[in-house]
């Protein structure tokens, strides 16, 4: 049997996106697999067919049909240069699959060893610039400006109205109190992604916990919470939601929502219309979902196995793409089987193509993760580096995460959740470094903050209450975060392609990563100390810097300097943050760069960057990837000969 070679490797997986090519080669051992020979060489694939692949998968889950592979068919591939290639433009959002064969003389197909390659492609507009500010709209209220809502004397007093069996719920902060910050968010500090927690409506009475109800515990799940909404005889609250999407979305911003399609609160619409599509236990009793041992008790969990469930809370999702949503962070994702979820994205992506998935997927297995992330048709994960704290625990995460982000989807760096403990509770200098960390190891930008960051608000946040964010005060991080965001919005070393490179060596409180840009004509050198406490010491190997900032300034001072400590490069490096840059020192072929405790740098030779960057590169794919989309409306994908992104763009 002749041995068979496919590139991309049987098996393998890609992040690639709208308006990027891929390309297929085959070969085999033997030199007569040619077509003089008599040999031929097919591809077969999804893609280029979403729409039938979509259409199979609401059929296959819903009308309980087996999948037929109707989504599938055989290409052609043209003999180049001694092997077997096609290369397919990418025009659609989906997670697609392909493998290519051969057919000998005698009419047999001829495989690969090992599973389909697999490609999961992501809209053109998440390629780069994808700065996430996460946002409890009832915490824009009166309490915004807070350092601490802690008030014993008003508890105590509310306490006593508990006991009465009266309801207290104090004011809330309304939609229109966010929409009024946008500019400080999208403008002032660069964010481009607007994630808001849940806003339906929460429990008042009913099996409420805590002073406000958890938006977790949600009610009617196409609703807008009374208490998010300022009274007048003009507007719904549908219509002040869509204020705050038209206002984001004019000042060039994204609008995703938390979505929870695990459970629902008790009072919950559909617990009382359809009580045969909750979970219970072996007494019959609802059961209550939870997560590291703990139970949420103002929650019920929904039973997963009713297609008719599918149906309505697809519809759920659509619903909020019609009102301007244009993303959704899937809270307890993981605790949803994957074939619901990809109905679900399959529903939404045949009206919403671009509509992005965002799974909270902490507390499952990287498998589970995996899979939600290709077969169930998200695009987005959480990334875990917020629990991560060691120099030897940063960069072993960082190792898995890069890696994966390459081969399934982006791994947003949050550096704190609202789930965590505040960032600021360890002061200014833990929480800076600690953005600071995300942001720069970030992929395509998939960096993300909660509201009160940028201020250095210390309380933490309570889903069933509502906190101070610290909003105002003097001491903030404000102008440090803006640099950070406007720095990975607009760097191509930050964007799509950038081949990213670790440097320092396992276990070292310095971690050092070397970021290129696709082109190939720009490099930065990101350095973090992860020791709060200690200033530490690197020592690289200048020959690892190959095409990098650092190499291209010290080589002009190598020369003769073998046994002499010298500071070099100061005068003619740059901090692309704004910072004076760490020492260096060349000696016996080894430069050792010193860092301050909680320092972080990101090092380039050049305060601007050479090749394409910020909103011209981002303008640029758009058109290449609107000409490839337009191009394969009139020629089938295979006979589209793709130019490069710039001509395509022309």
């Amino acid at each position: 049997m002749q041995q068979v070679v496919m590139t991309p490797s049987p098996g393998e997986r890609l992040l690639r996106f709208v308006g990027d090519t891929v390309r297929f080669t085959l070969r085999g051992a033997k030199a007569d697999s040619s077509p003089t020979s008599g040999w031929q060489a097919k591809l077969r694939t999804n893609l280029g067919r979403a729409a039938l692949l979509r259409e199979e998968i609401i059929r296959a889950r819903f009308e309980n049909v087996p999948f037929a592979g109707a989504s599938w068919r055989d290409i052609p591939m043209r003999w180049e240069s001694g092997e077997w290639s096609l290369t397919l433009p990418l025009t659609e959002v989906g997670y697609f699959k392909a493998k290519a064969y051969f057919i000998d003389p005698q009419g047999y197909q001829v495989w690969p060893d090992g599973p389909d390659f697999g490609v999961s492609v992501h809209p053109d507009a998440y390629r780069t610039a994808n700065t996430i500010y996460c946002a409890f709209p009832r915490l824009f209220g009166a309490s915004k400006t807070a350092a601490t809502t802690a008030d014993s004397k008003l508890e105590a007093k509310m306490n006593v109205l508990d006991e009465q069996s009266f309801t207290v719920i104090p004011p809330s902060g309304k939609l229109r109190d966010l929409t009024r910050e946008l500019p400080h968010i999208f403008n002032k500090l660069g964010c481009h992604i607007l994630h808001l927690l849940p806003v339906n409506p929460t429990p008042t009475t009913f099996a409420r916990m805590g002073r406000y109800g958890s938006p977790y515990a949600c009610g009617d799940l196409t609703a807008i919470d009374p208490a998010l909404i300022e009274f007048d005889q003009r507007t719904t609250g549908v219509e002040q939601f869509r204020e705050l999407t038209d206002a984001a979305h004019a000042l060039g911003g994204k609008v995703f929502l938390d979505r929870v399609i695990n459970h629902t609160g008790w009072d919950s619409p559909l617990r009382e219309n359809h009580p045969e599509w909750y979970l219970r236990d072996d007494k019959g009793n609802f059961a209550s979902p939870g997560a590291w041992g703990v139970v949420w008790a103002d929650l019920v969990e929904l039973e997963q196995k009713h297609p008719e469930l599918w149906e309505r809370l697809a519809e759920v999702f659509l619903t909020w793409c019609r009102r301007g949503v244009d993303g959704f962070r899937c809270d307890a994702g993981y605790k949803v089987p994957m074939p619901v979820w990809q109905y679900i994205t399959a529903r939404v992506r045949t009206e919403f193509p671009d509509a992005l998935f965002l799974l909270e997927g902490l507390g499952g297995g990287w498998g589970d993760t995996e899979n939600l992330l290709t077969e169930g048709g998200m695009q987005w994960a959480y990334s875990e580096l917020f629990q991560e704290f060691s120099g030897a625990n940063v960069q072993g995460y960082l190792d898995h995460a890069l890696k994966q982000c390459a081969r399934v989807g982006v791994l947003a760096h949050y550096s704190e959740t609202h789930d965590n403990v505040r960032l600021a509770e360890k002061g200014r200098a833990w929480s800076l470094l600690r953005n600071r960390l995300c942001a720069l190891t970030s992929v395509s930008g998939g960096y993300g903050f909660t509201c009160g960051v940028e201020w250095l608000a210390a309380e933490r946040i309570r889903v069933h209450g509502c906190t101070g964010l610290n909003w105002g005060r003097k001491e903030n991080i404000v102008p440090e975060l803006a640099k950070l965001n406007h720095l990975i919005a607009n760097h191509p070393c930050f964007f799509d392609g950038a081949k990213l490179t670790r440097l320092s060596p396992p276990g070292s409180p310095v971690f050092a990563l070397l970021r290129e840009s696709e082109e190939g004509v720009d490099a930065v050198l990101v350095l973090v100390n992860n020791d709060l406490e200690r200033a530490q010491s690197l020592r690289l190997d200048p020959r690892l810097l190959v095409g990098a900032p650092i190499s291209r300034s010290a080589s002009a001072k190598e020369t003769n300097t073998e046994h002499a400590d010298q500071e070099i490069g100061a005068p003619s490096m740059l901090d692309l943050l704004g910072q004076t840059p760490p020492s260096q020192k060349h000696a016996s072929g080894q430069m050792t760069f010193s860092l301050e405790a909680g320092a972080a740098y990101c090092l380039s030779v050049a305060a601007q960057p050479r090749g394409l960057h910020g909103a011209a590169y981002r303008h640029a794919r758009a058109q290449a990837a609107w000409a490839m989309q337009a191009t394969t409306q009139v020629l089938s994908a295979e006979t589209v000969h793709v130019s490069d992104s710039r001509a395509l763009a022309a």
